[in-house]
């Protein structure tokens, strides 16, 4: 490889605040990531969070959007969706009823990602979820 070329693959796509592009989005992130083992994991986990920015924020108004982004490296998946804000709260699990059908999301992102944060305000937020790869889970010292 060529001393300036990275080893880091990035790619974003926005998407219009419709309940449709949750899933136009799932396939988007199963298509990039095809040839890693983590890619049902991180289509569920980008369903997950573009339901939240569609449901919970000014994503999902007519002129809302949200974007989803991917990086890639040899060692983890970085899976970020970033929404229109509208919320001045911060972002974080909820403990919905047993019998609830809503409010699980963003606890199901923090049980399948190795690392979750959130950053941004009222203005917008970014929800980021990292996957390890299955190389940078082998300790150090071990033969890969």
């Amino acid at each position: 490889m060529h001393e300036y070329m990275s080893s880091l693959h990035a790619w974003g796509l926005t998407y219009p605040g419709f309940p449709e592009e949750i899933s136009r989005a799932r396939r988007w992130t199963r298509d990039i990531l095809s040839d890693y083992p983590c890619a049902d994991i991180a289509a569920l986990i980008v369903s997950e969070l573009s339901t939240n920015a569609v449901t919970h924020t000014a994503s999902g108004t007519p002129a809302g959007t949200f974007h989803v982004a991917l990086a890639l490296s040899k060692q983890a998946v970085a899976i970020s969706v970033t929404d229109d804000g509208g919320k001045p709260e911060t972002s974080h699990p909820a403990e919905p009823d047993q019998d609830a059908t809503h409010g699980r999301g963003l606890s199901i992102v923090m049980t399948l990602a190795n690392h979750l944060g959130i950053t941004g305000d009222e203005h917008g937020r970014t929800v980021t979820a990292e996957l390890l790869t299955p190389a940078a889970l082998v300790p150090q010292g071990e033969a890969r």
